[in-house]
């Protein structure tokens, strides 16, 4: 062990392996040492099986594109089905064209924000430069991590019909997503995904379909970074836990514990970047960071259906995503998702969302209850009484039977028999309650967040969504924040990793 290192990086996931990655090409010269308490990197939230594996790049998921307010006396407006509120339409006998031929598009009673879904969809982008970028330089090896399978949402019902065609008209000519397709014709859905189509109702469908989608498994992927971080001088410390985070001047000391042999240690470091996925907010509160001040997480554990016919899971090669349960967080959004990992095909449905006190998967079991502090309490209640119906919707799915599991899977897949699924535990998520300092109060909030000392000594993440697929953009920003001056003469470096003009994705491939 060093007695002290330039940079810190504790957590073994994608976050510290891709800034690691970024730094060591930026300062070669630097001294870098990771710290993960497993055995082996990447096995918390970053290991295939704990995470969804989607590359979130906003083609299919709702979320990112939320409904404004009503346009003020469109009500009247034909549905896609030629139905409206005033009963027959002269729309109700010219069935919409089929994905070959793109939508006409009539006035849409749907206000559309696709906001959030650009800046996804560009953050994403920005993994594939760098990842595309590596590949060329044969750091990684993008077979064994990344695959194209299509992203497709799905909706049923006269009144999401209406809404996926107007999501589909307000996103289909933006950068990003010129290729996304649209079809309310059910030979058509049954073409791209046919489980999803059979043995279904006769009531609208549509769905949605961008062929460029892809699975990642971002557990590989870390993994390679950090082989390839050692490689270049990184040294990476398994089975052993940061204790302790004190300032001694302008350097952090970490008080670390090896797990295996029961030893302690310290080191100096001048930047120290927290990764630790769901024990990155018990971390920055040890550091004392004033501003981790009135910041408080919620749990929210996963759990999936596995899919364990493999002729059924030949069937389909999809991620197709549909509306979230009225209640449900973000991140509870059912998807029919087509995995490769270790290079077999799998299937999952999910996910099922539960609750336990437990921040991280293989860490304490009561982290929720040690994370409380005098300046996050108030926020943390004042976000529980704002959110009584994800409350009740925990509830409801913690003693969820498997009978009703499966009467969700076939709201998606309707033929789907309970004996080709077993339920699996994926990874924890920590959902942050954010503090309102005005008010002293908390909001719950889904998305990531950087939290970073004022002197850029130190910076964590926080959150859980999109995380892994806006790793890099999440990477480059923490940089500008902790290193303004750096970042300058990284720049012309950084474009020239990052930037899809000189490193085409499409070599990923």
């Amino acid at each position: 062990m060093p007695a002290e290192v330039e940079v810190a990086l504790i957590g073994g996931g994608i976050m510290s392996a891709t800034i690691g990655t970024l730094l060591a090409l930026l300062e070669p010269g630097w001294q870098i040492a990771v710290f993960e308490r497993l055995d082996v990197v990447a096995q918390e939230s970053s290991a295939a099986w704990n995470n969804a594996g989607t590359g979130h790049a906003a083609y299919c998921e709702l979320n990112y594109t939320p409904v404004l307010d009503d346009i003020p006396g469109l009500d009247d407006i034909p549905d896609l089905d030629g139905t409206s509120s005033l009963g027959n339409s002269p729309l109700a006998d010219t069935p919409y064209p089929d994905a070959s031929q793109g939508p006409q598009s009539p006035p849409s009673k749907w206000r559309i924000d696709t906001t959030k879904a650009k800046t996804i969809n560009k953050e994403f982008q920005t993994s594939l430069n760098l990842w595309s970028h590596l590949a060329a330089q044969n750091i990684i090896k993008p077979q064994e991590f990344i695959s194209r399978v299509p992203h497709l949402t799905f909706v049923e019902g006269a009144e999401d019909v209406s809404f996926l065609r107007a999501r589909y008209e307000a996103l289909h000519s933006e950068a990003g997503f010129q290729h996304l397709e649209y079809s309310s014709d059910p030979e058509v859905i049954a073409k791209w995904a046919p489980l999803v189509v059979k043995g279904r109702s006769d009531s609208p469908i549509a769905a949605t379909r961008e062929v460029h989608g892809t699975d990642v498994n971002f557990g590989e992927l870390s993994a390679q970074l950090f082989t390839a971080l050692a490689g270049r001088g990184a040294q990476i410390y398994l089975e052993t836990e940061v204790v302790a985070l004190t300032k001694q001047n302008d350097r952090w000391c970490l008080q670390l514990y090896n797990r295996k042999t029961k030893q302690t240690s310290n080191v100096l470091a001048r930047f120290v970047f927290v990764g630790a996925g769901g024990g990155t907010l018990p971390l920055l509160q040890k550091a004392k960071l004033p501003e981790i001040k009135g910041y408080a997480g919620f749990p929210i554990s996963g759990r999936f259906l596995k899919c364990t016919n493999p002729e059924v899971i030949r069937q389909h090669h999809a991620k197709v995503y549909a509306k979230a349960a009225l209640g449900a967080p973000p991140m509870s959004v059912p998807h029919l998702d087509t995995r490769i990992i270790d290079g077999r095909l799998q299937l999952v449905f999910g996910p099922y969302a539960g609750f336990t006190p437990a921040y991280l998967k293989y860490g304490q079991k009561l982290g929720l209850f040690r994370s409380l502090r005098w300046h996050n309490i108030i926020p943390m209640l004042s976000a529980g009484l704002a959110n009584i119906g994800l409350t009740k919707y925990l509830i409801k799915e913690v003693f969820a039977s498997k009978r009703k599991r499966i009467a969700a899977l076939q709201q998606l897949f309707p033929t789907a028999q309970a004996q080709d699924w077993e339920l699996t535990t994926a990874g924890q998520r920590v959902q942050i309650i954010k503090p309102i300092r005005k008010h002293g109060m908390g909001t719950l909030a889904f998305g990531t967040e950087i939290v970073t000392a004022a002197d850029g000594s130190m910076a964590g993440l926080l959150g859980a969504s999109p995380g892994a697929s806006t790793a890099v953009a999440i990477a480059v920003e923490t940089l500008n924040r902790c290193f303004p001056t750096k970042y300058l003469t990284w720049l012309p470096h950084l474009n020239d990793m990052l930037s899809e003009h000189t490193q085409p994705s499409t070599n990923l491939f």
